[in-house]
């Protein structure tokens, strides 16, 4: 009895803390953007990922690829905050996600060019990520 009613409550529990993910993506040319925003009761984790190929217009300029995941904190309505410590500075890359109902745009720091730099970018210049369905 107390087996089977433990068992009971601890299905419930895990059934209130299931977790979301949300994927968006951004082909823009040879750029290619990817967010994954995932949630998990009240923890937020975000991860951003670029693989660039350069453009006809970016003769001279090499391949690149980057990532930066932590923890996002949200600071507004539809709006996150990624920041990924940089090790051994007093520095922090920056991504400001700015959500909306099809998708996001993303803002990067100065200082996300020492994980992402040459032509790669974690920021969206305007465009919007597609939320993925």
């Amino acid at each position: 009895m107390r087996k089977t009613l433990f068992l009971a409550i601890a299905m419930l529990a895990s059934g209130t803390a299931a977790a979301a993910t949300d994927h968006y993506l951004l082909r823009d040319g040879n750029h290619v953007q990817h967010m994954k925003v995932t949630t998990l009761g009240k923890e937020i984790n975000a991860t951003v990922d670029v693989d660039f190929e350069p453009n006809p217009d970016e003769a001279g300029k090499h391949a690149c690829s980057a990532t930066v995941s932590d923890e996002a904190k949200s600071v507004g309505e539809n709006e996150l905050v990624l920041k990924k410590h940089i090790e051994g500075e007093a520095r922090s890359c920056s991504v400001k996600i700015h959500l909306t109902p099809n998708g996001a745009k993303l803002e990067q720091s100065d200082e996300c060019t020492y994980f992402a730099a040459g032509i790669c970018s974690f920021s969206s210049n305007g465009k919007e990520l597609v939320k993925i369905k």
